[in-house]
């Protein structure tokens, strides 16, 4: 069975859908039908605020998300209907098609929300994804990095990629949609199997096309301050033997290694892509958003490639391998912190 198609534990796609596809589509239409109340309402809210002005900013980003998704789900379903109808699609096209949506969907919301909040995003080491195809492992500091490899990779070089994310983000209706129809694989990190959940990892790594790669975010969910202390707390209850390892890093969460390790394992010869990003972190809630934090931003982001042949081959070396790479993810998010504090 695909991996795009594979269905997650919990709700049916189908009971799953039945409420997000119309739940969005009312907020949106709401969000559309009441703008001559709150966006005069939320103007008047910025001028009486001190400092960033962000409340008219949020209010027209959540009506453009609602509308992207709709648009995404009307786009989806108008695919999904000249498969059915037109003779001779093959799978090979369909995928092409959702993949196309995929990207699509994520630049058009990542352009949006640069023009309404005004971030930018500056990139170095462009290098390192102009060519071939990669395990990429993504610094997760936020929803909104999500976005990254499509901006920074997929639209100027083309590229594709099965991405590793977490089972919740299915209630979103367009990722819950698209993204199982093409190989990407959502990890129920509640599992009572979780051998399973790194087995089905491992099998993204079956049948690449030489433009496709994998997308992994190692460290498994956001960081946050008390996340990190609560891993630890973890770690030293255990104890683990990459407990003085994972207390080195000030910046990141310590990265899991049971998705990471299995695609490791079974690549057949991948270089491997480290993304480290700073300027997202203080996005992570709603209230970080009304707060102003994206507003004017200056987001960093930086690429680096190690070769398929100087990756360690044996378990102990790849484990201190990840953390040496993580290490160096940590170093370049601090620095770019202490510079932005010193301007």
């Amino acid at each position: 069975m695909s991996q795009g198609r594979r269905s997650p534990v919990g709700l049916s796609a189908a009971a799953r859908r039945s409420i997000t596809v119309p739940l969005y589509t009312l907020l949106f239409l709401i969000g559309v039908a009441t703008a001559i109340v709150w966006v005069p309402a939320l103007t008047i809210v910025d001028r009486s605020r001190s400092g960033v002005r962000a409340a008219l900013r949020c209010g027209l980003f959540f009506v453009y998300y609602l509308g992207i998704e709709v648009v995404g789900i009307a786009a989806a379903f108008a695919v999904w209907c000249v498969r059915w109808l037109r003779p001779g699609v093959t799978p090979e096209q369909y995928q092409r098609w959702n993949l196309a949506l995929e990207h699509t969907w994520g630049q058009a919301l990542l352009a949006g929300s640069q023009r309404i909040f005004g971030f930018r995003i500056e990139v170095e080491g462009t290098q390192a994804v102009a060519s071939g195809p990669m395990l990429l492992l993504l610094r997760h500091a936020s929803v909104a990095d999500t976005l990254l490899a499509a901006h920074a990779i997929s639209k100027p070089y083309g590229w594709s990629f099965r991405y590793v994310m977490k089972r919740e983000l299915l209630w979103d209706p367009c990722i819950d949609i698209v993204g199982l129809r093409v190989p990407n694989y959502f990890v129920d990190r509640a599992s009572d199997d979780p051998a399973s959940e790194v087995e089905a990892v491992r099998e993204l790594m079956q049948g690449l096309s030489d433009s496709e790669g994998i997308l992994i975010y190692p460290e498994g969910t956001r960081f946050t301050i008390a996340k990190r202390e609560r891993i630890l707390g973890r770690l030293e209850a255990q104890p683990s033997p990459n407990l003085e390892r994972s207390r080195r890093l000030q910046n990141v969460l310590p990265p899991r290694l049971g998705g990471s390790l299995a695609l490791l394992d079974a690549n057949p010869g991948l270089d491997a892509v480290f993304c480290a990003h700073e300027g997202f972190d203080s996005a992570g809630t709603f209230w970080d958003l009304w707060t102003g934090c994206l507003v004017d931003r200056r987001i960093r982001v930086c690429f680096w490639r190690i070769p398929f042949s100087e990756i360690p081959k044996d378990f102990d070396g790849r484990v201190e391998w990840l953390f040496d790479q993580w290490d160096r993810v940590d170093a370049w998010v601090g620095q770019v912190k202490r510079e932005a504090a010193g301007e």
